[in-house]
């Protein structure tokens, strides 16, 4: 199963404007979440599903979030260093790229977690990557079973799983759960400095080649206090 994808690219080197005022003292990835830190969540997800190295990109509090992760023994730790500038996500991969290697890498949101239900969604959309058909497959969650902010949703998907946008003025039934396989050289066509992840995808949408991955269980958006308050109650009442 995992053999195919063997490196992930954590996102968390963002600011976490939103979750001011936590973030006015430490990195987004070192706030508490359940417990311990919502990286740690990630990087524990990572090393569940067999990943070997992550790379990690570093910018608000770096120096903080590499000594957290310096002892990290599994997954192997790599950091990308965007101290100079935030370079968002697809300037962040772009950068990382020397580091990445040529296989299809998972990428991963630091903000990203979820109640799993049975088995194992990391090892499912491993499982459902088909590098013949796909260049980026993302984990996909139902709007409707989303804690936190889903605004009108983001993507529309079809029976063979092909993503396309929602309108402007409509609503879409499926959230980008922050976490996708892709193949890392889409990356080194991006222009120089910060630029999203979503320049590449409307890329693959017009080639017919972004798919997506309905994950199951519970989905959350920790993207502000609000929002890990709610979660962290889903979590006790579970």
């Amino acid at each position: 199963m995992t053999g195919r994808v063997r490196r992930a690219m954590v996102m968390a080197a963002g600011k976490g404007t939103r979750m001011r005022p936590l973030t006015d003292t430490m990195p987004k990835p070192l706030v508490p979440f359940g417990g311990k830190p919502l990286i740690d969540h990630v990087l524990d997800r990572l090393e569940e599903a067999g990943i070997e190295e992550a790379v990690v990109n570093v910018h608000h509090f770096a120096d903080m979030l590499e000594a957290h992760l310096a002892a990290r023994k599994s997954p192997r730790i790599v950091i990308s260093d965007e101290r100079a500038e935030l370079l968002d996500t697809g300037g962040g991969t772009k950068k990382a790229l020397p580091l990445l290697g040529e296989e299809p890498i998972l990428t991963f949101n630091s903000d990203s977690v979820w109640a799993e239900e049975l088995g194992s969604n990391l090892a499912e959309l491993i499982a459902a990557w088909d590098p013949e058909r796909m260049d980026a497959l993302l984990m996909i969650a139902e709007a409707a079973r989303t804690i936190g902010y889903v605004g009108r949703g983001d993507f529309n998907m079809d029976a063979a799983g092909l993503l396309s946008r929602r309108g402007p003025s409509t609503t879409a039934p499926f959230m980008f759960a922050g976490v996708q396989i892709v193949k890392p050289a889409l990356f080194a066509d991006g222009p120089a400095g910060p630029f999203s992840t979503n320049l590449v995808w409307d890329r693959l949408i017009e080639k017919a080649r972004l798919f997506g991955h309905r994950m199951t269980g519970t989905w959350m958006h920790v993207g502000a206090p609000d929002d890990l308050a709610e979660a962290e109650a889903f979590l006790r009442d579970l």
